[in-house]
């Protein structure tokens, strides 16, 4: 229906409801149903007339009555009222006489016709032309503010696939209240139960404040149910108007880290990023690349994407000039390897940077075990070289991206980035250059990590294989992971490990239970095997060593690990003679050099 065609409807239908009420008034009062007075005729001319003018100043015939509430309800009172008022006051001037029994009489009926026939409208789309039957029966986590806007638009909006049943609110002050018709039944240990006695399709988490702890208990309870879980969008978003309170999203696996993501100093960051030439190797890995799409926000003068995947290096080089297109900075990709120590001497020769931050490394825990050479190629010898050349040609910082398996590494790929740090930590030492390392846990998501890998199980039926059911590891998103190394770059003074405090340690199996509920299946449905501890990986993984240990943060949540024991002559003996050697006596050296405390003469000198 167009608006004129509603206005007109809506002319007619009040004419008619003005004349009834006036008429009806006339009789109870005068209880005669023949005779109607010349100034009855003209009081109801003046009402009728009255009552459309103020309709239009008050915008009713512009309300959406489907959604009719206490404002539109003053709306008719203050017509009403202000029509009766008019009709006064003509009575007394024109008339010279004033029926209030008669004016009295058809207010109340005015505002009771005219506000029954809209709410009785709405009253009809609610209970008859609404739809609930292929509605999912929705539980709604939170009876606060957020939760009652939650329950308010579905309640409205018809084009909605959930219906509101009821709330869950710890507030024990909100128990057995209703709102907006729909109860709150208790707090968060309800859940379950709720969700078998109401018949619950589908959990919303609307608590736009929740910490990631508090969202991962309640995710806990949510997943013991059969029911969907989904969550409002964050608080930001809501307040600024990104997005609309009833835009659901499904939980991910990032929100149950139970670990307050960092916030860093964006100023001091841009101080040493803004207009500086600024190389990335690795750039086209899961942490490079981020590195890169980080580095484009502080609007540098150039971003070397270098990195030995042709393919890699060219979709983070499109994404950058795709995103900061009409922005000033240069983006140049680089193909080369790290072990080519010509090639980066030439690459730093030619773009004089002014930050280095060395991504590239070889990661995958397994695949090093049965291919050490290649972890001292390019772990070691790549580490080398990049930051040989760094010094070489006068670059201020060199940020290592390091690992947590570097600590009391059991592993060839932590002994060789172990060896890395002490690389960078060495030529802090003898070069005006300043060298840090940043060392985190496992990144979520990332190319190699767990949770591409139980995706895959998970979409091939599983089941998901954990290597033992207590297993443990830190856990941080790419995001976080990449912001993290520009902030070391940015508080270097040189020759630090960098730490982040991460929190509590995740178990793998319960990471692999949060990701098949995720995924919408059961535990049952996917399975979960234990395939063994591989080669080289331990149950826990440590952040700082004991010798590391330095208390004072440096910044929140970011430690700073003091510089340990560092053995150039047994990683320059590894590096002349590992080409000799099988893969068990690579091994056992990198391990060797890696864990021990002091350093011990080379079986073989250098120079022999």
């Amino acid at each position: 229906m167009t608006y004129k065609q509603r206005l007109s409807m809506f002319i007619i239908i009040d004419s008619f409801i003005v004349l009834a009420a006036i008429f009806v008034s006339h009789v109870l009062i005068g209880g005669n149903l023949d005779m109607v007075t010349l100034p009855i005729l003209f009081t109801a001319i003046v009402i009728l007339l009255s009552h459309h003018s103020l309709s239009f100043h008050f915008k009713l015939y512009k309300k959406a009555w489907e959604y009719a509430s206490t404002g539109e309800l003053i709306i008719i009172l203050k017509t009403a009222f202000a029509s009766i008022s008019i009709a006064l006051l003509f009575q007394l001037m024109m008339l010279d006489q004033v029926n209030i029994r008669l004016l009295t009489v058809t207010g109340l009926l005015h505002i009771l016709l005219i506000g029954g026939s809209r709410f009785c409208w709405r009253i009809f789309r609610d209970s008859i032309m609404q739809k609930d039957d292929k509605k999912f029966r929705t539980l709604i986590i939170g009876a606060g503010s957020a939760g009652t806007m939650v329950a308010r638009q579905l309640i409205k909006n018809n084009d909605t696939s959930l219906k509101p049943i009821a709330f869950i609110d710890d507030d024990r002050k909100k128990h057995h209240l209703d709102i907006l018709g729909v109860p709150v039944i208790g707090g968060t240990e309800q859940i379950v139960k709720a969700v078998e006695q109401y018949q619950i399709e589908n959990i919303v988490i609307a608590i736009p404040s929740l910490r990631k702890k508090e969202l991962n208990t309640i995710f806990q309870e949510c997943a013991k149910t059969t029911a969907k879980t989904q969550i409002i969008p964050m608080l930001e978003d809501l307040m600024t108007g990104k997005v609309s309170v009833n835009q659901f999203r499904d939980v991910q696996v990032e929100d149950l880290l139970g670990r307050e993501p960092v916030h860093l100093n964006i100023d001091s960051i841009s101080q040493y990023i803004s207009e500086k030439v600024v190389l990335v190797t690795g750039a086209g890995g899961s942490i490079g690349s981020e590195i890169c799409r980080q580095i484009a926000n502080f609007h540098p003068k150039k971003i070397i994407v270098l990195g030995h995947g042709e393919n890699s290096i060219y979709s983070i080089e499109t994404e950058l000039k795709m995103a900061h297109g009409n922005a000033t900075m240069e983006i140049i990709p680089e193909i080369a390897e790290l072990q080519d120590a010509k090639k980066m001497m030439s690459v730093m020769e030619r773009h004089q940077p002014d930050v280095v931050y060395h991504a590239a490394a070889h990661k995958h825990v397994p695949l090093m075990e049965r291919n050490p050479e290649e972890a001292v190629k390019n772990n070691v010898i790549g580490t080398l070289n990049a930051a040989n050349a760094a010094s070489w040609h006068g670059v201020k910082t060199f940020v290592m991206i390091s690992s947590d398996k570097a600590v009391n590494p059991t592993s060839v790929m932590g002994a060789t980035k172990r060896l890395a740090e002490m690389i960078i930590q060495h030529f802090d030492e003898t070069s005006a250059t300043k060298f840090v390392a940043v060392r985190f846990g496992n990144v979520l998501g990332s190319r190699g990590s767990v949770i591409p890998l139980f995706k895959k199980q998970i979409e091939r039926g599983g089941p998901i294989t954990v290597t033992h059911p207590d297993m443990v590891r830190y856990f941080m998103t790419i995001p976080e992971a990449s912001r993290l190394v520009l902030q070391a770059g940015s508080l270097a003074k040189g020759g630090e490990i960098f730490v982040l405090d991460m929190g509590e340690p995740v178990r793998i199996v319960e990471l692999a239970k949060n990701l098949i509920k995720l995924s919408g299946y059961t535990v049952e449905e996917i399975g979960i095997e234990y395939s063994g501890i591989r080669p080289g990986e331990k149950l826990f993984e440590e952040l700082l060593n004991a010798e590391e240990v330095h208390e004072p943060q440096v910044f929140p949540k970011i430690y700073i690990g003091k510089t340990a024991n560092l053995f150039m002559n047994d990683i320059e003996y590894l590096i002349d003679h590992y080409e000799n050697m099988d893969k068990e006596q690579i091994r056992a050296l990198v391990l060797s050099i890696a864990n021990k405390k002091t350093e011990a003469k080379p079986i073989m000198s250098i120079s022999s």
